[in-house]
């Protein structure tokens, strides 16, 4: 399960303004989510605006910081692979996760689509995005926002590769009563997540929120001095 053991071990130890999104490759085809053709390399710096059940929020990502999750975040974007997927891990104080498809026939394709690793150059600190990941070379679709300092998790090969830059009170709201997966909370058991999709979120869980949109923003980088 992604990321769950480094995570229990650390909880045990303790918008206005945002630009006009197009992308004209989103596409909720299921068809369309192959990791094989899925495979385009990111600008240097890109922005994301994931519209949620809870709000917008937005996303700047730099991809010198990990070009391996970089590349693989722009390309689920842009095939619009997180339309009506689930924050279904969320701890306050700590990080809310999502990334696995509510289709259990799109999220099988991914599962072995591993990524090589990126050499850690940012910091797991409050807004920071990161891929989860079951062990060396494992980052496949699942991620993690963080809600506090979490730099304990960068010499443990968690690579950060943007930040959160509007909206990260909507992120703070995301729904978090069920908290943690069994045994340490009450919320979704990650292999009946990639086994049954939303039918078992959503029959189980009501109450969890969920991206309705995650589009690659029309901006400007500043220029190069």
């Amino acid at each position: 399960m992604k990321l769950f053991c480094v995570f229990y071990i650390l909880a045990a130890l303790s918008l206005p303004g945002i630009s006009k999104a197009a992308d004209a490759t989103n596409s909720t085809d299921t068809a369309s989510l192959d990791p094989a053709h899925l495979t385009a390399t990111a600008p240097e710096t890109f922005r994301v605006l994931f519209k949620t059940t809870k709000g917008d929020f937005q996303v700047e990502v730099t991809r010198s910081l990990a070009p391996n999750g970089a590349d693989r975040f722009y390309n689920l974007v842009r095939s619009g692979y997180f339309t009506d997927v689930a924050f279904f891990r969320v701890v306050p104080g700590f990080m809310c996760q999502f990334g696995i498809h509510g289709d259990p026939s799109v999220s099988g394709k991914w599962r072995d689509a591993n990524i090589m690793d990126d050499p850690v150059k940012g910091s797991n600190t409050r807004g920071a995005i990161t891929f989860a990941t079951a062990g060396p070379n494992t980052r496949t679709t699942q991620l993690f926002i963080n809600y506090g300092n979490n730099s304990g998790l960068d010499g443990q090969g968690f690579a950060p590769f943007g930040k959160v830059i509007q909206g990260m009170d909507v992120v703070d709201k995301l729904y978090s009563e069920y908290g943690d997966g069994a045994p340490y909370g009450h919320g979704p058991d990650q292999n009946r997540v990639q086994m049954e999709g939303n039918a078992y979120l959503k029959k189980d869980f009501p109450n969890l929120d969920y991206i309705k949109s995650a589009s690659l923003v029309i901006y400007t980088p500043p220029a190069v001095k």
